[in-house]
């Protein structure tokens, strides 16, 4: 019961760290990495996939975000969102590669949605960028093996 609550916890928090929520889940990763009582592949499998589903949350918002854009209650400017847009439009899908960046990730991703991204190649790039970032601080983390 022990190992399914810790997965479920490590999910949450990786779901939660993709939005725009201020969560951190690689603390999260490396404390169960160190306790040793988790298989790493499940780990980074879970982590992954709750960071991956985050973001696809981030895009969805972003797709319907064209809506809700002009109301008084949203919480980006048109100044910030007309920024993010040119940005993406100059560097296009590969600044998704920049999806597991700590500040710009999240936000960049709901961009990738408003911009009306394909949902394969989001996919596909934030999935390889964040699974780099985990499969990296796993390596780096001393003593978890």
């Amino acid at each position: 019961m022990f190992e399914i609550s810790s997965y479920a916890g490590l999910f949450l928090a990786a779901f939660g760290a993709a939005t725009l929520l201020p969560m951190q889940s690689e603390a999260v990763l490396v404390g169960m990495l160190l306790s040793g009582h988790c298989t790493v592949a499940t780990l980074l499998l879970v982590a992954t996939l709750g960071n991956v589903l985050g973001s696809l949350l981030n895009w969805i918002l972003g797709r319907s975000v064209e809506r809700f854009r002009h109301k008084r209650w949203f919480p980006v400017s048109e100044a910030k969102l007309e920024k993010a847009q040119r940005f993406y439009l100059r560097y296009g899908r590969w600044s998704l590669l920049l999806s597991w960046v700590p500040i710009i990730g999240d936000p960049l991703t709901m961009v990738a949605g408003v911009m009306r991204e394909p949902l394969w190649s989001f996919l596909l790039i934030v999935t390889f960028a964040k699974g780099m970032r985990y499969l990296l601080l796993t390596a780096a983390t001393p003593g978890w093996t």
